[in-house]
């Protein structure tokens, strides 16, 4: 009986990494899992892996020799590590420093990117992060009960325009609008954040002044040459709850690019609110 394959699994926070180690043991697959100390949720531990290694942010030759030493030549990355995490709790080993020096932009793709070929030149090639996932990604066309309204439909055409502009630069992914006008762009703090600081916005509008409906509609979007092997647009249950409490009612997103992380569950979730999800 031939030996099972092994995956590497580079785990950040949230569910996305118990989606893939599930997905890749369904497989056959034996996983080893390099935990980052500062994200990874604790119960990866008792998920089924073959191993499980912590390393703190910063720590790419132990997670080099790691995957060498349990004989890993495929991996994955999967789970955001907070772009904000990057440069404040990171420390940096002598190979990451050396790279980070070499780098002309510190953006979220030039900085993976070189990890993935500090990776290859290692032996270890760095797969798609979806790649054992491919149902859960947005299919295309109206996804909720609710299709958007023309006023949600043209805050979408305008907010699309604006996300390519930022994904483009890599500054962020989501772009939160209000009747075509831009609300709240997403940097360093992440989407959750960025739907949150809108809502606060529009709270703080005076209503017998503004002439902006209240209703916000949220866009996120992949990058213009996406690299699916990190950083791939997510939303879940949580999205459809902060913008709940935003009031946000419409999220566009791109069909085969972004992940719909908790699967069936946020469109069940958006249809009991009411909220409008299109894929395109």
């Amino acid at each position: 009986m031939a030996p099972a394959q092994k995956l590497g699994l580079i785990a950040g926070n949230g569910r996305f990494p118990f989606l893939v180690l599930d997905a890749a043991r369904a497989q056959g697959y034996e996983v080893v899992v390099a935990a980052i100390k500062e994200e990874t949720f604790p119960d990866i531990e008792s998920h089924g892996a073959k191993s499980v290694h912590w390393l703190s942010l910063g720590e790419l030759s132990k997670l080099i020799e790691t995957f060498q030493r349990e004989g890993v030549t495929r991996a994955v990355m999967a789970g955001q590590v907070k772009h904000k995490q990057i440069f404040s709790s990171i420390r940096p080993d002598w190979r990451l420093a050396k790279l980070l020096l070499s780098l002309g932009t510190r953006n979220t793709d030039s900085l993976l990117g070189a990890v993935a070929k500090v990776l290859a030149d290692e032996g270890i090639t760095l797969e798609n992060s979806t790649a054992l996932l491919e149902p859960l990604l947005a299919k295309p066309g109206v996804l909720t009960k609710r299709a958007p309204s023309e006023a949600e439909k043209k805050s979408i055409e305008y907010g699309r325009e604006v996300a390519r502009g930022l994904a483009e630069y890599d500054i962020g992914q989501t772009v939160v609008v209000a009747e075509s006008a831009c609300v709240a762009v997403e940097a360093m703090e992440g989407t959750d954040a960025t739907i949150e600081r809108a809502g606060r916005i529009m709270a703080s509008l005076d209503p017998g002044h503004s002439t902006l409906e209240r209703a916000l509609t949220v866009i996120k979007v992949a990058k213009p040459n996406q690299d699916m092997r990190f950083d791939v647009p997510v939303i879940g249950v949580k999205t459809i709850e902060v913008m709940q409490k935003a009031g946000a009612t419409c999220l566009a997103v791109d069909a085969g690019k972004c992940l719909l992380m908790d699967g069936d569950a946020v469109l069940q979730v958006a249809d009991t609110a009411w909220v409008a999800i299109i894929a395109g």
